[in-house]
């Protein structure tokens, strides 16, 4: 099948009003398919679910241990952060501990998600800095890489030696030849890949050994940190935060824009990729929260699992009028 499936229903009453469309693969750790959905060959822009691939060379480099990076400026590197306080201290921290600040960045400044950041920020009429923007944590990684590696300020260049490292690491896990790149709403280069191609690579993740390669180990390390700080990786309130503490096993779990969600889950050596195609974040949330609940890593019953899979709709009253589930093919 080519086309895509419908991957998450909203009902209203006693029948789906709207229907998000996608595609979804499974791979083992040997890249093969274990389960598909629509068309695994679909050309995609991961954008942010791709960022574990994007700090695989802060690690094989050395430039991580060189500048003594812990389990949590990792799991900051792989992080679509929510601009909280324990997230713009840490990445604070880190860029003085370069010896850089704000200005060093290049990701842009937009307000925080964190709400109690928004609102400090409006009631004190601030504006955001760019460690305020979810991607502050990859660039600290980016400039890190670009310390050791010795590369000009604007790293951000797709010629540029960091970008030319993380291409390359995008190529060799999707084992794929990257047919185009996009720009990433924080500014840097977005390669595009298959959606088999990004499956593959996050199996590849799932079976990475720590007494492996250079790039198994590191590859060990981001996903481990990743598990180890489900709080740094996205924020409180959040999808990728919720159902990682959720699942009964380690499990590494990547949102990114436009509706792109992928899981790492070790103990079983499998990659999940998905993609829905109208953008909805919602159904890629209650799409991968169900295929989660398929693999058997997340109860159908707990809490977490039925804030983005089985939720009810409720009208401004409270009246529940409906209910996001998931299509019957992933159910």
């Amino acid at each position: 099948m080519t086309q895509p499936v419908p991957l998450t229903e909203i009902w209203r009453g006693p029948r789906p009003e709207s229907v998000h469309l996608g595609h979804a693969v499974i791979c083992d750790a040997g890249g093969g398919i274990v389960e598909a959905w629509g068309n695994p060959s679909e050309v995609i822009l991961p954008r942010s679910s791709a960022k574990m691939i994007q700090a695989l060379p802060l690690v094989t480099s050395g430039a991580a241990d060189a500048h003594g990076l812990t389990p949590a400026q990792l799991a900051l590197a792989c992080a679509s952060h929510s601009g909280a306080a324990i997230h713009t201290e840490r990445v604070q921290g880190w860029l003085a501990a370069l010896g850089l600040d704000d200005d060093d960045l290049r990701c842009g400044a937009h307000y925080p998600q964190d709400r109690e950041a928004n609102k400090a920020l409006v009631c004190s009429d601030s504006a955001p800095c760019q460690v305020h923007n979810n991607c502050s944590g990859k660039h600290s990684g980016f400039l890190t890489l670009n310390r050791h590696l010795g590369g000009g300020p604007e790293y951000i260049d797709p010629a540029h030696p960091v970008q030319k490292a993380v291409f390359e690491a995008f190529e060799t896990v999707t084992r794929e030849t990257s047919p185009f790149y996009g720009i990433d709403g924080c500014s840097a280069p977005n390669p595009a890949c298959t959606l088999h191609g990004m499956a593959r690579a996050m199996a590849w993740f799932a079976g990475a050994s720590d007494s492996g390669t250079v790039v198994e180990r590191a590859a060990v390390r981001l996903w481990q940190a990743m598990v180890a700080h489900p709080d740094l990786v996205a924020g409180e309130g959040r999808a990728c935060t919720d159902l990682m503490r959720a699942c009964s096993e380690p499990v590494a779990l990547k949102t990114g824009a436009e509706a792109f969600f992928i899981a790492i889950l070790p103990q079983r050596g499998l990659g999940v990729a998905l993609k829905v195609i109208d953008g909805g974040t919602r159904g890629a949330e209650c799409a991968i929260a169900s295929i989660l609940v398929r693999l058997g890593v997340l109860d159908s019953e707990h809490p977490a699992a039925l804030k983005y899979r089985n939720a009810p709709v409720v009208n401004w009253r409270g009246i529940e009028t409906g209910m996001i589930r998931p299509a019957a093919a992933i159910a």
